[in-house]
């Protein structure tokens, strides 16, 4: 029983040790393919690209220093009285009850000790919260399950995308059924669109849910905000390293929370340029006209697109939907029904379903719609929705 206390406590200091020492990775391995994600062997937080975080990691570092510290001064003094002053050498129990002295000295060192330890924590707190004078103001909004991004000040102003796991499926799997593709390097924390930021500006987040609470989380820049619905926070970083970074959603959101990943690309301000005026010309391609009309075909195609997208994580690619989560779509008497009903859930939502009318485009809204009323066994009188029909549902 002895030596197992003994061990217990050596294992104790050397975890404490053990998280205080730099980072590990493989030099040539996914490691570097991943960066600003996390890394083989790693045993302690990820390599800071900001200020804010390098702040951070050296606070964790003087904490567990101070701790460690602490351990072995009072374990120290504990097995040296019990070794030195046990019975079996002579030694007999003190009589004293109290010393002024004792309780003086515990009483100032912990308090010297917490006013150090209070001091760098609460400047870099105070630090986190200075939103001000942001170069580029970007809005994050949380919802199950992915982020939607809108660029509301400084270079890129207008640039608005839906950003969703690009992991495919196949490497997943599902309860019960293996994956048939092998995971790659980024298994889980990748997106079909990432945030694209300038190197060395001054960027502010704006979060915010539609539906519950979610957390836009980048360890390499020490950013954690929680997205609450009907709420609005901030934050921000300024990337000093040109790279490509990951995090998640650090909420609890549903069932699909470990599905909606977080990516911020960090280039050249020439670059950046570049990826805007790209990203600009891209989403004019995408207005199109509300007024033209379409063909069921046309439409159709088109909401296969949009359907993988944006409703296949739900509603299954079956269109069987989760039984006691969320409606199949299949057979749906909504569905099959009059086409005014399905217009008003997918543009307003309902339960669990987001409001589309603010991130998909009149055209896309029609394209869905008519897609799912001409896929798997439905068959709708009402078989189409022209993107004119959306526009006047938005009034």
């Amino acid at each position: 029983m002895k030596h197992a206390k003994r061990l217990k406590s050596f294992m104790l200091g050397a975890s404490l040790l053990a998280a205080s020492l730099p980072t590990w990775a493989v030099v040539n391995g996914p490691a570097v393919d991943m960066k600003g994600g996390p890394a083989v062997k790693q045993l302690n937080l990820q390599p800071p690209v900001t200020k804010i975080a390098q702040d951070i990691y050296d606070i964790h570092n003087l904490m567990l220093y101070i701790c460690l510290g602490i351990f072995v001064i009072v374990f120290g003094v504990m097995f040296y009285s019990i070794l030195k002053h046990r019975k079996s050498v002579g030694h007999k129990a003190a009589t004293f009850h109290e010393s002024t002295t004792v309780e003086i000295a515990w009483t100032i060192i912990p308090f010297i000790i917490v006013i150090v330890m209070a001091l760098p924590a609460t400047k870099t707190v105070v630090a986190m919260k200075d939103t001000s004078n942001a170069d580029i103001t970007i809005k994050a909004t949380g919802m199950q399950w992915k982020w939607g991004y809108d660029y509301l000040k400084g270079e890129g102003e207008g640039i608005s995308f839906l950003s969703t796991l690009s992991t495919p499926r196949t490497q997943v799997g599902a309860p019960g059924v293996e994956p048939t593709e092998k995971r790659g390097d980024n298994y889980l924390i990748e997106v079909d669109n990432e945030v694209v930021v300038p190197v060395n500006k001054k960027v502010r987040i704006i979060t915010t849910a539609n539906d519950v609470i979610h957390a836009w989380t980048i360890p390499a820049f020490g950013v954690k905000q929680d997205a609450i619905p009907g709420f609005v926070r901030d934050t921000w970083f300024k990337a000093e390293k040109i790279g490509t970074y990951r995090g998640q959603c650090v909420e609890l959101c549903g069932k699909e929370h470990a599905f909606m990943p977080i990516v911020v690309n960090v280039v050249s301000d020439e670059d950046y340029k570049k990826w805007v005026d790209g990203k600009k010309k891209e989403m004019a391609a995408k207005a199109d006209d509300p007024s033209k009309v379409w063909t069921v075909d046309e439409l159709k195609q088109r909401g296969e697109k949009v359907y993988a997208a944006n409703c296949v994580v739900c509603h299954q690619a079956t269109g069987k939907g989760v039984p006691g989560a969320f409606p199949a779509l299949d057979g749906s008497a909504v569905v099959t029904g009059p086409k005014a009903a399905q217009l008003a859930i997918v543009m307003n939502g309902k339960a669990a379903m987001p409001a589309w009318k603010s991130t998909l485009s009149d055209t896309e809204i029609a394209a869905v719609i008519t897609y799912t009323r001409n896929n798997w066994s439905n068959k709708a009188a009402e078989n189409i929705v022209q993107p004119a029909e959306v526009l006047a549902a938005r009034k």
